[in-house]
């Protein structure tokens, strides 16, 4: 089956700018959704700035179709330089705004991009503990 993808979705598939690991990331999350057999994993890089944790840098890596990777690489453009109050704030729906909209079928991409960011953050604060 094919899908017509937004320029934006196709420019962040085929040139992630948020592509890799981050060596000594200070937190990561990863997210997967079994249905469609699209994983996610998120690399944080976190400092405090101003008395507030920000997102330096974020990385990602993700097995899966055109739009998992296109979500992937949004969420990061999407958060990187945010306080980790503001990350959690996007949705899914943000993200899919972002790429100028995916198909229906593939909103689930947006949603799985979420939960990898939203686990990396928790997986930062329960290291913090």
């Amino acid at each position: 089956m094919s899908y017509i993808y937004s320029p934006k979705v196709m420019k962040h598939f085929l040139n992630p700018k948020h592509f890799g690991k981050i060596k000594n990331a200070t937190a990561k999350g990863k997210a997967g959704n079994p249905r469609c057999g699209d994983v996610m994993e998120i690399f944080l890089k976190i400092e405090k700035k101003n008395k507030k944790e920000v997102i330096k840098d974020i990385k990602f890596q993700t097995m899966g179709c055109t739009a998992a990777i296109a979500a992937s690489d949004m969420v990061c453009e999407i958060v990187k330089g945010k306080t980790l109050e503001e990350a959690l704030k996007v949705k899914y729906e943000d993200i899919n705004k972002e790429l100028g909209y995916l198909p229906p079928v593939k909103v689930h991409c947006t949603q799985l991009a979420q939960r990898a960011l939203k686990k990396a953050i928790e997986n930062y604060k329960k290291s913090k503990k």
